[in-house]
């Protein structure tokens, strides 16, 4: 053995030592990939995701009034059918476009379910783009298992779009139409079905519609029936 290899044992737990000193202010000069190292950081502050958008104390119980009626409805076979089937059917607004296009056999038809097309468009890439985008809502936690099948959507709850579109829809197909009320009864279920299946507060619905009416009126002008 040679006198280097009897000295460092011993030089060891003197190592040891000089790390058990370090305090806590001294960690902060420790670089962590280019940035000193954040105590927060490593008790997981920093890599938790953004707080949602807070609500109003009067909007949360007004979306708890509306989710006490819907939660005696849950469990309904008819019910929850009805629901969960309208639900499915808003996805990409298909029913709506489905009754646009049905019976548009002339061209004054064809033009009318083509606007109707156009203006769902523009809906969907306004709201799921920088309205949706502006906020970041969570959507309500679902307590049991869906008895249907049911697409997650993974854009922000506020506002809904299924009810955007709704509103959008209906508003341009009664214009021709006699009878109006079975176009906004469909569209009162597809808005209300977000709600039934726990996709959206009732708030992100009101909301939605309010969007919805918005854009209808102004589609409404710059593409007026002829």
């Amino acid at each position: 053995m040679t006198a280097d290899e009897a000295e460092r044992p011993e030089e060891a737990p003197e190592a040891v030592d000089s790390l058990e000193d370090l305090e806590d202010e001294d960690l902060d000069d420790v670089a962590f990939f280019g940035e000193a190292l954040d105590h927060e950081a490593l008790d997981g502050g920093a890599f938790e995701e953004d707080d949602p958008v807070g609500t109003s104390p009067a909007v949360e119980a007004f979306d708890e009034a509306v989710e006490q009626v819907f939660a005696r409805l849950r469990g309904n076979p008819v019910a929850d059918r009805m629901f969960y089937t309208a639900s499915e059917l808003g996805n990409f607004s298909i029913l709506w476009h489905a009754l646009a296009w049905a019976g548009a056999t002339s061209k004054r038809g064809r033009r009318r379910a083509l606007r109707v097309s156009v203006a769902l468009a523009v809906e969907s890439a306004l709201v799921n783009g920088p309205i949706k985008s502006a906020f970041n809502r969570s959507r309500p936690l679902a307590e049991h298992d869906h008895p249907h099948r049911l697409r997650q959507p993974l854009t922000s709850s506020f506002p809904s779009g299924h009810a955007s579109a709704a509103v959008v829809a209906a508003a341009l197909l009664v214009e021709s139409r006699r009878r109006r009320w079975p176009i906004w009864a469909v569209a009162s279920v597809v808005a209300a079905s977000r709600v039934h299946v726990r996709i959206h507060h009732a708030s992100d619905v009101v909301v939605g519609a309010l969007v919805g009416a918005v854009i209808a009126r102004l589609f409404k002008k710059i593409w007026p029936l002829r």
